[in-house]
C-alpha cells in the first residue's frame, strides 16, 4: 500500500462509524514506538471533527423562533413583567420570553423600530409616537394589563400626613420650598423624581404638576433630583428626612411613609390602595399598558390573553398592583 493510499485509508476509517477497527489498523501499519503518539493524535482529530459547529443563524434560532417573545419598556412594569414571564414559562416551557426595562420611552421606541414584540408602558402612547410608528409601517395596538396608583412618599420622620394635588404641584414646581409652608417642620424640601424617559415621570408631570390641564406649562423645579429607578427613590427617601418622592404603588416599601392625597382642601384625603383605585377615590391613578404592532397572533396573543386572565391578574395583586376589574 502506497503512502498516499495509506493516508486515505486511515482517514476513511477515522470518519467511518466502524471505529473499532482503528486499533487494529494502527497495530498493523505503524511501528510500535510511534503507536501511542499517533493514537493520541488521531483521537484529538476525532474529537475536533466530532465537535458540533454552530452557524450565526443557528445562534439566533431561539430569538427568531415563533416561540420567542421579546418584551421591553416601563421600569414600573418590569418586575410584574418578569413575574408573568417566569410563571408562564413554567406552564409553557416551550416558550422563551425576554424581559428588559429601560423606561416607557425605550419600549415604545423599540416597538416603532420593530425590535421588540411587546412594549411595556406606564403611560399612553403619544400622538407623535403613533405617527412615527405609522411612518415606519408599525400599527400600535394598546392593551390595558393592570392599574396602578402613584403614591406620594416621604421619610417616616416627616410629620406631614396629607397633601392636596395643588400643594404637591407647588412643591415640585418650586413654589413651596419649605415643609413649614404645608404644616410641617422648618426644613428645606428635597424633591425626588424619576428620569424624563420614565412613563411615571411623564404621567406625574402632566397630571399632577400640571394638574391635568393641557395648556399648563409648569415644569419641575430645576433642583429636582432625577433618579433612574424606583429603588433610587426608595433609598433616598428612606434616608433623607427632608425628601419627597413619588412611585408606583407596587414599589412602596415599609421604609417609606405614604401621604394621603386630596383633589382639593375640602378632601377627602385618600391613601392609595387597590380598593381606592378601583373605587375611583384615589386621585393619582392610571392604567398600565402593553403595545404590539397590529393585533397580536400566535404565541403573543395567547400570552397577552393569559396576562389579562384571572391567573395572570392574581400575580398583579400579589405584587401590589391593581388588577383590571373587567377582563375583555
Amino acid at each position: 500500500m502506497s503512502q498516499f493510499y495509506s493516508h486515505r485509508f486511515i482517514l476513511g476509517i477515522i470518519m467511518s462509524p466502524q471505529l473499532t477497527l482503528l486499533p487494529l489498523l494502527i497495530k498493523a501499519i505503524i511501528p510500535t514506538m510511534k503507536r501511542n503518539f499517533l493514537m493520541w493524535l488521531i483521537m484529538l482529530v476525532l474529537f475536533s471533527a466530532c465537535k458540533p459547529t454552530t452557524s450565526p443563524n443557528e445562534l439566533n434560532n431561539t430569538k427568531n423562533s415563533n416561540n420567542y417573545i421579546e418584551n421591553k419598556g416601563s421600569d414600573t412594569i418590569v418586575n410584574l413583567a418578569l413575574a408573568w414571564a417566569e410563571q408562564y414559562q413554567i406552564l409553557h416551557p416551550e416558550i422563551s420570553i425576554s424581559v428588559t426595562g429601560g423606561g416607557t420611552g425605550t419600549g415604545i421606541a423599540a416597538l416603532i423600530n420593530k425590535t421588540v414584540d411587546i412594549a411595556n408602558a406606564s403611560r399612553k402612547i403619544k400622538p407623535e409616537e403613533i405617527q412615527a410608528a405609522k411612518d415606519n409601517g408599525v400599527d400600535p395596538v394598546e392593551f390595558v394589563i393592570s392599574r396602578d396608583a402613584i403614591a406620594i412618599v416621604v421619610n417616616p420622620e416627616n410629620p406631614i400626613d396629607q397633601l392636596t394635588i395643588q400643594q404637591i404641584s407647588d412643591i415640585y414646581s418650586g413654589k413651596i420650598e419649605n415643609w413649614s409652608e404645608v404644616g410641617g417642620e422648618d426644613r428645606p424640601i428635597v424633591r425626588l423624581s424619576r428620569e424624563t424617559n420614565s412613563g411615571t415621570h411623564v404621567y406625574f408631570l402632566e397630571n399632577v404638576l400640571r394638574l391635568g390641564e393641557k395648556d399648563n406649562k409648569t415644569l419641575f423645579s430645576t433642583d429636582t433630583l432625577l433618579l433612574p429607578s424606583s429603588q433610587g427613590i426608595t433609598t433616598e427617601t428612606s434616608q433623607n428626612p427632608n425628601a419627597i418622592g413619588y412611585d408606583g404603588l407596587g414599589y412602596v416599601t415599609p421604609e417609606l411613609k405614604v401621604i394621603a392625597v386630596a383633589v382639593n382642601s375640602n378632601g377627602p384625603y385618600v391613601i392609595p390602595s387597590a380598593d381606592t383605585v378601583n373605587e375611583g377615590t384615589y386621585p393619582i391613578a392610571r392604567d398600565l399598558y402593553m403595545y404590539t404592532d397590529g393585533q397580536p397572533t400566535g404565541v403573543k396573543k395567547i400570552y397577552l390573553d393569559w396576562i389579562r386572565s384571572a391567573e395572570g391578574q392574581k400575580i398583579v395583586k400579589d405584587l401590589g398592583f391593581v388588577p383590571i376589574t373587567n377582563n375583555p
